[in-house]
């Protein structure tokens, strides 16, 4: 272990507590710099780092090193602000400890460090496994390279997602990648140069001129932001693909291969901030095994050429979720929560699924459990707000026959019941703080005793918890357990509220529609545009169960072969345009707000030094001429 504190009394401290506990202290460091050069002589296993030292550089900064590092560290501070917690939280620390410290909070905050710095590798480790064994399976195959391609941007979405994936060997003469559109979480469409060139309007004639002027990385690299714009200069074929796609950020990463050609896979995402060191530190684990690849399914050069003249095939109509049943939804936001299940259900990490009352988390509970190896053995769901407090002992744990007044028999309880398999603890922000203590006690021991029982029981479990509430403020509150929250949060999912992926809502409707009416055994309504916007338009404050309640309820009153309209329930909130909903924007909208973006960067000025047309490398001619087809003119002007 390695101490970062520039307070001599409070490092001090520490080493006499962590020694206690066995670890082994190799130094103490007061800055940022003094860090740096302990860590190049011995990697610790853990970090205790104060967020202010002295010098220029501070904790949080130090935080993002060891994060690339794959190095565990728990923060110090005197410091409990929103800000601070905030900027601390990105990192993800192993634990967060504010001054002045008690003994036993140290003690505490360590065993749950060891805890998930332990469960992180081994799902890390679990991730490069999977992964190299999905792909050196694939190698294996007898697929065409398209089909092997779309292959691959399967397997590798699950653990770096994109919504456009462009690959290829690096061409000083012509454009001949191919790309590979995400559709959905199954469905992959590719894009060859003449797809291309007919999606963004340009001629395979320019697109090559635009690929011959643009740089091209010869290392890793991540785009976000303003270095997103930036980069659209210098390499302005990133920017065609970007603005057609609605790409908000990108990684490439090139391969050298055998042959010492390199090959670039580009990942593109319509998320900002999406991609992180983390997905460049597996790529480079994997530069092996994805060089097999590319030696398997792209060794001759040629053949990238010969792909513009590839014909399409038919995607098939049907999406099919193997281990997703009954999770509906295509939208970017639960395409990472299917890529997230897909990364922690092989794993034992223990899982903490967040969102709002409505959102489906027993559904992502299920879908996690059916892709797992517990698969066969129970699934037991617990409600913990549901759970009597005298009775929650025996509910959870078990009685022996006599235990207490009543205890006419023995009984088995739900932790005994689930052996082998999973727990699901739903609401587990509603737990009493008594049973969070014989929990903890639980998950610590992987042990359990009956009520009246004189033997303990040893029980194999995996831990799956959801809430509504904002765990955090529970442990600022002294509602929440802080020990057993960060237990729990070792990989935690999000799921998001239905409001926020508005785009989900037409696929979700017509699913209860064509369920209510299996059930009530009538033809399915159609559901008129009008019906639809109000649907959209409405902010749901009950997410997805709200919804189906209303679709239920509707049909119950519809006496027509369509639904015209929505009739919401009294109690429910005026139907409002939500302005946060995410806007999903077609190709020619996404090009007009880029081009617009330019102009008004170079003050409305289109050609000449300095100008629009300049920036986008295109002819100020064809600039004028979008301009004009996009009606830009009326908002510069």
């Amino acid at each position: 272990m390695l101490i970062v504190e520039d307070q001599f009394v409070e490092a001090h401290d520490l080493q006499l507590i962590a020694e206690k506990a066995n670890c082994n202290v190799i130094g103490i460091a007061r800055s940022v710099e003094q860090a740096l050069e302990k860590l190049e002589m011995q990697k610790p296993d853990l970090v205790f780092l104060d967020i202010m030292l002295k010098g220029d550089r501070n904790g949080i900064e130090l935080a993002h090193i060891l994060k690339n590092r794959n190095i565990g560290f728990i923060f110090i501070s005197a410091n409990s602000s929103k800000q601070i917690l905030n900027e601390a939280k990105i990192t993800c620390p192993y634990g967060f400890i504010l001054k002045p410290f008690r003994d036993q909070d140290i003690l505490t905050t360590l065993e749950i460090a060891f805890y998930r710095q332990k469960y992180s590798l081994e799902s890390q480790l679990m991730h490069e496994y999977q992964l190299k064994k999905n792909i050196t399976e694939l190698i294996h195959s007898n697929l065409n390279q398209e089909d092997g391609l779309k292959a691959f941007a399967k397997i590798i979405q699950t653990f770096i997602s994109f919504d456009y994936l462009e690959t290829g060997f690096y061409d000083p003469v012509q454009y001949a990648n191919i790309g590979i559109a995400r559709k959905n979480i199954e469905e992959y469409q590719t894009i060859t140069v003449s797809k291309l060139s007919k999606i963004a309007e340009i001629s395979i004639k320019e697109l090559d001129e635009t690929y011959k002027k643009s740089q091209i990385d010869t290392d890793p690299a991540i785009y976000s932001g303003e270095s997103l714009i930036n980069n659209f200069q210098k390499s302005p074929i990133k920017g065609i693909i970007a603005h057609n796609f609605g790409i908000k950020s990108y990684l490439v990463f090139p391969v050298l291969t055998d042959n010492s050609q390199r090959f670039y896979f580009t990942f593109y995402s319509r998320n900002f901030n999406v991609y992180s060191d983390e997905n460049l530190n597996l790529l480079h684990h994997l530069n092996t095994t994805i060089s097999d690849f590319i030696t398997r399914f792209f060794s001759d050069k040629k053949e990238i050429v010969q792909t513009k003249a590839i014909i399409q095939r038919k995607e098939p109509a049907e999406n099919t979720k193997s281990g997703f049943e009954g999770i509906i939804g295509n939208s970017s936001q639960m395409a990472t929560v299917f890529n997230y299940i897909k990364k922690v259900a092989p794993s034992e990490t223990s899982v903490l699924i967040l969102g709002e009352s409505g959102t489906g988390k027993e559904k992502i509970a299920q879908s996690i459990h059916a892709l797992s190896p517990r698969k066969d053995k129970p699934l037991i769901i617990i409600n913990c707000g549901a759970i009597p407090e005298n009775l929650a002992e025996s509910i959870l744990f078990g009685h022996e026959k006599g235990a207490f007044t009543g205890a006419l028999e023995k009984r088995i309880g739900k932790f005994e019941l689930a052996d082998g398999g999973t727990i699901f603890l739903d609401e587990i922000g509603e737990m009493p703080m008594a049973l969070q203590v014989k929990l903890l006690r639980v998950l610590q021991e992987k042990t359990i005793e009956r009520v009246g029982g004189l033997l303990s029981l040893k029980i194999d479990v995996r831990i799956i918890a959801a809430t509504n509430k904002d765990l955090e403020h529970e442990v600022s509150a002294g509602r929440f357990r802080m020990d057993l929250y960060y237990r729990l949060y070792v990989f935690p999912i999000l799921v998001p509220s239905l409001r926020s992926r508005t785009e989900d809502i037409p696929e979700l409707a017509d699913h209860f529609i064509k369920m209510y009416s299996k059930n009530m055994d009538i033809k399915p309504s159609l559901l008129s545009n009008i019906a639809l916007q109000q649907l959209i338009n409405y902010k749901w404050p009950g997410n997805i169960r709200e919804l189906e309640h209303i679709i239920q309820r509707t049909l119950l009153l519809n006496e027509e072969s369509s639904i015209k309209t929505i009739e919401f329930q009294p109690s429910s909130l005026k139907p409002e345009q939500n302005t946060e909903t995410f806007s999903i924007k077609t190709i020619l909208e996404n090009e007009r707000d880029y081009i617009l973006y330019i102009l008004k960067k170079c003050n409305g000025k289109v050609s000449g030094a300095g100008g629009a047309a300049e920036i986008l490398d295109i002819n100020p001619s064809t600039l004028t001429s979008r301009i004009k087809k996009l009606e830009i003119n009326k908002e510069i002007n």
